[in-house]
């Protein structure tokens, strides 16, 4: 174990050439990072999420259902013991020709066998009111952190002159500001990578939780090896369009459309500027040739810089999906009420809509489902009332 922990501390690797652990340890005159200050972020992360259960339950449910939003989940199918076999343990999608052997062993129409089908898919999906209370907790915890990284930042010089991040590097002190920024926001993430398994499955579950890692495994590198600097750049970056898409979810599960239009409007601006723009152009941009310039590369350096541009390429996807989504919203729209968050198939959705049912119906079924559901839009995908919550 001495061996390995030799090996995985190699100053070669994470620290710049001529300079070793022992520089960098903490004396009466000057602080300095320490990798068993991250120790201190699990307990923590065990607390945020303790927290957050006593939050939802006594704030921000008691303003969900002041705000109208329902406690009941989804209408339950009615109990079958042979749909429910199906349902369990063959598929929960069944195709046309499994559909009509049901049909004729149960003698049910199939209108009705996949009307069951969906009301027992969405009986597994939490309520409107759950999801409300993840967001809203979320968006407190972002707009604190935000607002908290922007009183910080507005102190320090590196915020005006990137360049600042690497003179005198690795050897700038850790204030405490600093330190208390870096282990909030790593207990944060480390309790949404945890708790992600228990919140609401989202189709982009694998790609969520590879953005957990990456965001963790970025925070602990920039703090071991002191690019804390840096790292308090991309931390506050990011958390600006996080508070709005919390907001915009806060408003569509409120039904308050025109607010939530509004709020998904800035939140892709913001997401798509800050992320697209200002992140390859100035965060990028000081850590591959400022930093290459004033510092010189390492190994560690090639890592660090490696995730960011990990991070890019997640960045770059999500902004293809926020403006497919706007897309797709705005063109349906054109037949009445759109809402960017309530697009069916989307890929962040929740709960399947009411035209999931035509899925699988033949084509005189669903001539005749539109026909006698007009108010839902095109294809029955957009509702004509407002902030409708199937999503």
């Amino acid at each position: 174990m001495a061996g390995i922990l030799v090996w995985f501390w190699n100053e070669r690797f994470w620290l710049p050439h001529n300079v070793t652990w022992a520089d960098l340890k903490n004396t009466d005159e000057s602080t300095f990072p320490q990798a068993e200050d991250l120790y201190l972020a699990c307990p923590l992360a065990f607390c945020m999420f303790m927290i957050r259960l006593v939050f939802e339950r006594f704030i921000a449910r008691p303003c969900a259902l002041g705000l109208k939003i329902q406690a009941n989940g989804p209408q339950k199918a009615q109990p079958n013991a042979i749909l429910e076999k199906v349902f369990t343990a063959i598929t929960k999608h069944p195709d046309e020709k499994r559909l009509e052997g049901l049909s004729k062993q149960l003698d049910w129409d199939v209108r009705t066998i996949q009307r069951w089908f969906r009301q027992r898919r969405n009986q597994e999906k939490p309520s409107t009111l759950a999801r409300f209370c993840e967001s809203m907790w979320r968006f407190t915890f972002y707009l604190y952190i935000f607002t908290y990284g922007v009183r910080f930042l507005k102190k320090t010089p590196w915020l005006w002159n990137t360049r600042e991040c690497w003179y005198n590097y690795p050897y700038q002190p850790l204030t405490v500001d600093l330190h208390y920024y870096y282990i909030l926001e790593l207990s944060f993430y480390l309790s949404l990578l945890f708790s992600q398994f228990t919140d609401i499955r989202r189709k982009d579950f694998l790609l969520m939780f590879l953005h957990h890692v990456a965001t963790i495994s970025l925070i602990t590198f920039s703090y071991v090896n002191n690019m804390a600097r840096v790292g308090t750049l991309v931390m506050c970056l990011h958390d600006a369009a996080d508070v709005l898409l919390e907001a915009a979810k806060m408003a569509n599960y409120s039904k308050c459309q025109r607010l939530c239009n509004v709020l998904f409007v800035m939140f892709a601006l913001v997401f798509i500027s800050s992320r697209l723009g200002v992140y390859p152009v100035w965060i990028l941009n000081t850590t591959v040739f400022e930093s290459w310039e004033i510092v010189g590369p390492y190994p560690s350096w090639w890592v660090f810089n490696t995730l960011l541009v990990l991070l890019q390429a997640l960045h770059t996807f999500w902004s293809y999906l926020i403006v497919r989504t706007a897309y797709r919203a705005i063109s349906r729209g054109k037949a009445g009420k759109w809402n960017p968050l309530h697009v069916s198939k989307d890929d962040r959705s929740d709960i399947e809509s009411s035209s999931d049912e035509d899925e699988v119906l033949p084509p005189s079924q669903k001539h005749h489902t539109n026909g006698t559901n007009g108010a839902h839009g095109t294809n029955g995908y957009l509702s004509a009332s407002p902030c409708p919550d199937e999503h």
